[in-house]
């Protein structure tokens, strides 16, 4: 009876850890539709404006060289009602007050009175904008309509200090931020679910995946919610109960997980040696020579158990091998043969080369080389 309960707690253990694999491999292949599509039309827009950054410790613009601060300088006085004498302007030495550019991203479904972060650089020949103050400065969209205002002091995270001889200097001086340094001032409408229909952009456009997403959609809210538009493109039409609650909708959408497919690619960087390659590139027949190392990928068996003679008694034999690595002796030293079957992944090729101490440059040759003889199933690209 311990023997029987024993072997079934063992076979119970084992089912329960490959269905623990299975699972595993399941969830690896399958992503969350909100990590690989985003919402036609929910996006973030860029924001720019110029202003001027007061407050400086005589490191601001040199005036005679950034005439375009001192002018800046000069149409702010007659805004706040002073008025300068246009003869001695060119006299004024201002060095406090530095020309700097805002920029800013407006992101979807922002709303009249919530804050934005800005970003504050310098464009004259000011020295630093550390302890400075960007004053009222306006944020336009490319439409040239003003979205943001942006006001308050400069984070610079830098420091720099040292004589004449030394200087010791963190990060750009030259580069400051505001944290919530903008007041949204107006608002870009958009009608999430508009038509009773939305739109999904993949972010990486892949048919498979389309239809992968397509599919899941209808098994989830029914028939002919989902259509793939094309490779990039999967339209979707909001059913009746979720008209007057779409955020609900989307939320569900986006939970949804989803198999993904890819281009089998192979990606090299020839600066770093660095070889990044996808799992579905594989290799058809061809032979390779590169300096003392030669690889070979050929038609090979089909992995079986080799079954000994009815009149023989004894245990099946084992399957041969299937890669078969040989050195033989060459006239410039040694020559290391790679034998290696037909239809072997990249990832094993280069697990082969690494193996007997191939230099990430070898791998790349070998790799440029093998997708040049069009025996490579995959995109090579080289950086």
């Amino acid at each position: 009876m311990g023997n029987v309960m024993k072997t079934l707690f063992l076979t119970t253990g084992i089912i329960f850890i490959i269905a623990i694999q299975l699972l595993s491999e399941q969830m690896v292949s399958a992503a969350r539709i909100k990590d690989i599509a985003k919402l036609s039309g929910v996006r973030s827009n860029q924001l720019i404006g110029y202003g001027l950054v007061t407050g400086l410790t005589g490191s601001g613009d040199n005036m005679k060289n950034s005439l375009f601060t001192l002018q800046s300088v000069n149409n702010m006085m007659i805004r706040n009602g002073i008025t300068i004498d246009q003869t001695q302007l060119t006299n004024v030495q201002i060095k406090n007050v530095a020309a700097v550019m805002v920029t800013a991203d407006l992101p979807p479904f922002a709303r009249q009175g919530s804050t934005i972060d800005v970003e504050v650089s310098s464009i004259g020949d000011a020295k630093s904008l550390a302890g400075g103050t960007l004053i009222m400065t306006e944020l336009k969209g490319v439409d040239h309509q003003v979205y943001a205002i942006a006001q308050g002091p400069l984070t610079i995270g830098a420091y720099s200090f040292g004589g004449k001889s030394v200087k010791v200097q963190k990060t750009q001086l030259t580069v400051g931020r505001i944290p919530n340094g903008a007041l949204v001032e107006n608002i870009i409408p958009f009608t999430l679910g508009e038509n009773g229909t939305i739109t999904y952009q993949l972010e990486n456009a892949d048919f498979t995946t389309a239809d992968h997403m397509s599919k899941a959609i209808n098994a989830a809210f029914g028939p002919i919610t989902a259509v793939p538009v094309d490779s990039g493109t999967v339209k979707v039409t909001v059913p009746r109960v979720f008209q007057n609650s779409v955020v609900d909708f989307v939320a569900s959408i986006e939970s949804l997980n989803v198999e993904t497919d890819t281009v089998a690619r192979v990606i090299i960087d020839e600066k770093t040696g660095t070889v990044v390659m996808g799992k579905d590139v594989k290799l058809s027949t061809f032979a390779v020579s590169h300096g003392n190392l030669s690889l070979i990928v050929k038609e090979a068996p089909t992995p079986g158990t080799v079954q000994p003679n009815p009149l023989e008694n004894g245990p099946p034999a084992a399957p041969a091998p299937q890669a078969a690595v040989t050195t033989t002796e060459e006239e410039g030293g040694q020559l290391t043969v790679l034998n290696m079957p037909k239809g072997v992944s990249i990832g094993q090729i280069a697990d082969a080369l690494n193996s007997i101490g191939a230099a990430p440059r070898d791998l790349i040759a070998i790799f440029q080389a093998i997708k040049a003889s069009g025996a490579m199933q995959g995109e090579l690209i080289v950086l």
